[in-house]
């Protein structure tokens, strides 16, 4: 049977005609489908600009869907969810981005950041010390060691966050040293309390030898000095550190006094912390004056020359210098007068009204408390607390 070639002149044609048609059908419908894209993304914008994030969201939802090839739009979305506090979605999105092969290197290093940055406010510390490990050697790996440095410290995990805090160091961005102390002064603590006090005190001379003008290490060694019965080292310890430290006298005037008269060294001690009063008046050192017997110079109004000064006479002493209800309180509790029945309701009062200006407060975020922290409980800053007490600020 013959081919006829006529139906190949006659198809030709037609196959190029549908081909054409196809084309052109297929160009339409993209064009159609990239302007439906740009026209979501920018209503989506409009709406963020307005602050209207639930719409915001609905927009970038049909721009993905339209292109969800883009990423820069997987972005903006997880973003937008965890501004609005959807953790969950946030996750996906940046988790179905890590999930694509075709990504490129400094964007999947982005939507790992992005991910980590998720699970921290989700406060999931254990997801986000795992994918922010992940960012080691990456262009965002300082800013994930500080946030595992944070989240270590706030876990109370002092050999990892010394880990971290070396590393960044070592990184020479800034200096970590003193932070570096806390952290084994921390370490320190906690051998302690396991009875391990040679381990305690091997980390608090690493302390000191880190960080040689933090005031910490040398208290924390003098206080374990005084406790293994050692009051000579732990005075000339404190010696050493108010030399280096002065402006912290208040926080080991206390424990230097009780160093002084176990090393029968009181002379020298009051002379010291005189001196240091005399420079800057602090309720904490004078008490620790009156402690070892001694006395601060009443002022020129306030001798009797009947009467030779006695220790008590400081709290007078340090009223002439400022107002200070904590020291009014501390002198009237040992004053006798005509009318004793009443005394014990007025101290009582007078007690309840000192309370608060006793404690420290952060200079942070002004968390106050009774004692004095080195890392404050309410916002983890270092080294926040003044040295004085509320009243004295």
């Amino acid at each position: 049977m013959d081919f006829d070639f006529s139906w190949l002149l006659f198809s030709l044609p037609l196959a190029f005609v549908l081909g054409w048609l196809a084309s052109r059908f297929d160009l339409r419908q993209l064009k159609l489908e990239n302007r439906q894209a740009p026209k979501a993304y920018f209503r989506g914008l409009n709406f963020l600009l307005n602050e209207q994030q639930d719409q915001a969201i609905d927009a970038f939802i049909e721009a993905v869907q339209n292109d969800p090839d883009t990423q820069e739009l997987h972005f903006a979305l997880g973003n937008l969810f965890r501004r609005r506090g959807e953790y969950q979605r946030a996750v996906r999105v940046h988790e179905h981005l890590l999930g694509r092969g075709d990504l490129s290197r400094a964007d999947r290093e982005r939507a790992q950041h992005a991910l980590a940055q998720d699970f921290l406010r989700a406060g999931l510390l254990d997801r986000a010390e795992a994918a922010l490990q992940k960012l080691e050697g990456t262009r965002y790996q300082n800013e994930a060691r500080l946030a595992l440095l944070a989240i270590y410290e706030r876990s109370r995990e002092w050999a990892q966050a010394a880990d971290v805090a070396a590393k960044l160091d070592d990184a020479e961005q800034a200096s970590y040293a003193t932070r570096r102390a806390h952290h084994l002064c921390e370490q320190a603590a906690e051998q302690f309390g396991k009875g391990d006090a040679a381990a305690a005190e091997a980390l608090l001379h690493q302390a000191s030898a880190t960080a040689p003008d933090a005031p910490r290490p040398a208290i924390d060694i003098a206080n374990l000095q005084l406790r293994q019965g050692d009051a000579r080292a732990a005075f000339e310890t404190l010696l050493a550190l108010s030399e280096r430290a002065p402006l912290a006298l208040p926080l080991y005037a206390a424990t230097l006094q009780q160093a002084a008269l176990g090393a029968q060294r009181s002379g020298e001690a009051l002379s010291l912390l005189q001196r240091r009063y005399a420079a800057s008046p602090s309720v904490d050192v004078l008490e620790a004056i009156i402690a070892l017997g001694g006395n601060v110079p009443l002022p020129d109004g306030l001798v009797d020359d009947d009467a030779p000064p006695t220790p008590r006479d400081g709290y007078i002493a340090h009223l002439a210098h400022q107002p200070s209800l904590i020291a009014a309180s501390r002198w009237l509790a040992g004053e006798t007068f005509a009318d004793e029945q009443y005394h014990p309701q007025v101290q009582r009062a007078l007690d309840q009204a000192t309370r608060p200006l006793m404690r420290y407060r952060c200079a942070a975020c002004g968390f106050e408390a009774h004692q004095h922290f080195w890392h404050c409980p309410g916002c983890q800053a270092w080294d926040s607390y003044p040295p004085r007490r509320v009243e004295e600020l």
